[in-house]
């Protein structure tokens, strides 16, 4: 009986084998699928982008070069929290300022979010960080609560300023106290790097 029972097992992974080998390419291309297109290979995205971050903010300057850095004109833009209050970006005026817009289906965004909340613990009494979820309230809800995320998540009301306006998710802004605009900087990045550090510090001399 137990002979005949290590036959079957072994055609069975026989028969297994030949499938595999004959529709190999199908697999693979299913596989690949799934790790490309959907939410499940999101995470296995995520921490190959945050790798590749770390590497090419040791590497390239995210600080824009000085003759090219911009002003804000204005600093209209109408903001709603996470508890549905109304927030004024003019009150942010003269202070240091992150602006983040991001997005829970977005893997790079997804990718830099726990090094976004390393440089919050550090500097978030003294620099204002605004997260802008594009993306719906209940998933962003979803996403906070899972990962025990602090930084303060809005949605927007109106259209940013001319200045703050990208159709590519992350897109990161660093504003000085002037209202300049020091770090235009689209895709992820490391954002608790000492270089980041020692530009904010500087910025908040």
């Amino acid at each position: 009986m137990g002979s005949l029972q290590t036959i079957r097992h072994v055609f069975c992974i026989l028969v297994l084998m030949k499938f595999i080998r004959k529709n190999l390419s199908n697999i693979l291309f299913v596989l690949f699928a799934l790790f490309l297109f959907t939410p499940y290979g999101l995470p296995v995205r995520a921490l190959l982008i945050k790798g590749v971050s770390k590497v090419t903010t040791l590497v390239f300057d995210l600080e824009t070069d000085e003759e090219e850095r911009v002003s804000l004109r204005n600093y209209n833009w109408a903001l709603v929290n996470r508890e549905g209050r109304s927030i004024d970006f003019k009150s942010m005026k003269g202070k240091v300022v992150l602006v983040n817009f991001w997005a829970t289906w977005c893997p790079p965004c997804v990718a830099e979010m726990p090094g976004m909340q390393d440089l919050y613990d550090k500097y978030g009494d003294r620099v204002e960080f605004i997260f802008i979820a594009r993306d719906e309230k209940d998933r962003v809800q979803r996403f906070i609560s899972k990962n025990d995320y602090s930084f303060p998540v809005y949605f927007e009301s109106s259209a940013p300023p001319e200045e703050l306006r990208s159709n590519s998710l992350p897109t990161t802004y660093l504003i000085d106290q002037a209202g300049q605009i020091r770090v235009d900087k689209t895709g992820a990045a490391d954002w608790n790097s000492a270089k980041v550090h020692d530009l904010l510090e500087e910025l908040l001399k």
